[in-house]
């Protein structure tokens, strides 16, 4: 289905539920709504009365302390029903014909027949608060693809923004030194947490909540607590994690307490064993000139803590904005990195425009139907 099809299609679907709402609204109108609502309770009552006693009174099931029992029910029903109620006298009629000694699911049928006119009205409530759903469901069917389209729309313009992209530009010269900066910092973290002690390991992680931009997870409290607080904290991670693997017999030539290091770490030696370097990486393709600007400087106080070294390659990352075209080269990696096949060929068909367009008329056009048919 083409869009200009599927916009027709809900508009035409909002117009005929409003059509259909108007005209049950106007049958409500004609009695009034209190009127109904009146009508539709005495006829519930009465009806679940009839319903209730039916199969006890008729036929060898009957007996006279039921009917008895079923005609005063009747009568309360009809003592709660308003003297102008709808229809008043049809209810009178049905309760005279039920004012009999024995009863025949025949004589139940023909008070059903009689309450036809009856069971007709009270629907009518009913009949206009389906429409009334449906409607509303038509108005959030419009919304809906309105959120669709600007999605879509977002997605064009993102596009359009990279159809100038030179595709054939050297990403090498930004891609090389990033990534040599991330394995360097890979390796740097790897021997940091081999070699440093745990002790160490978490509390460069609980610096590093001060730097929202180097995303750690935090290490889990009793991780932590447990690294501050014992002497095994003086132990590198790898250490730590082999000890959990002991027996507590074994345990406890090096540990004083094995109960203790083993309820701290063994839940968490998922967490341990993941921890790497990954947070302090570049991403690539790469940020903006300003967010790698901002990341780089945060990633300089985190990476100085493990090793100095490696911030001479980060600064050289740092630096690329300045000594290259570096939004042409990014534009391009970001082109050739994150766009399908696809998208590349709407790129070069340059189509894109045209598609914005018919998009936007849509949207525009679904926005004037929610104007055309309000809330209700």
């Amino acid at each position: 289905m083409s869009t200009s099809d599927s916009r027709h299609e809900l508009i035409a679907e909002l117009e005929r539920c409003e059509e259909e709402l108007d005209r049950r609204q106007r049958r409500v109108e004609e009695y009034g709504e209190d009127e109904l609502a009146d009508l539709t309770e005495a006829y519930d009552s009465f009806y679940e009365v009839l319903d209730i006693y039916q199969d006890q009174v008729t036929g060898d099931d009957g007996d006279i302390q039921t009917i008895v029992e079923f005609q005063s029910e009747i009568d309360r029903v009809m003592t709660a029903i308003p003297d102008d109620v709808l229809h008043a006298d049809i209810f009178e009629e049905c309760d005279e014909y039920l004012q009999q000694k024995w009863f025949s699911d025949s004589d139940f049928e023909h008070v059903y027949d009689q309450l036809d006119p009856v069971a007709d009205l009270a629907e009518w409530l009913g009949d206009r608060d389906e429409a009334l759903d449906a409607y509303r469901k038509a108005r959030r069917d419009v919304r809906a693809r309105i959120r669709e389209c600007e999605a879509e729309i977002d997605d064009l313009e993102r596009l359009a923004e990279l159809a100038e992209a030179d595709l054939d530009a050297p990403i090498e010269r930004l891609e090389e030194p990033i990534q040599e900066y991330n394995d360097a910092v890979k390796a740097a973290f790897r021997e940091f947490k081999r070699s440093a002690s745990a002790r160490e390991v978490v509390r460069f992680l609980d610096e590093m909540e001060a730097y929202p931009l180097v995303e750690f997870e935090s290490p889990p409290r009793d991780v932590a607590e447990y690294i501050e607080d014992n002497p095994t904290g003086e132990e590198p991670i790898a250490t730590i994690l082999e000890y959990a693997d002991y027996s507590r017999s074994k345990l406890d030539h090096y540990v004083d307490d094995p109960n203790k290091l083993k309820h701290a770490i063994e839940g968490h030696r998922a967490y341990l064993e993941a921890l790497d370097g990954d947070p302090l990486t570049i991403e690539w393709p790469p940020l903006s000139a300003e967010e790698l600007r901002y990341r780089c400087r945060e990633l300089t106080a985190a990476v100085n803590r493990i090793d100095p070294a490696v911030v001479e390659q980060l600064r050289e990352v740092e630096s690329l904005p300045r000594e290259t075209d570096y939004e042409r080269l990014r534009n391009s990696a970001v082109v050739r990195q994150e766009l399908s096949a696809e998208e590349r060929e709407r790129l070069q068909s340059e189509a894109i425009e045209d598609e914005l367009a018919e998009l936007r008329a849509e949207r525009d056009r679904l926005e004037e139907a929610l104007e055309n048919y309000p809330e209700r």
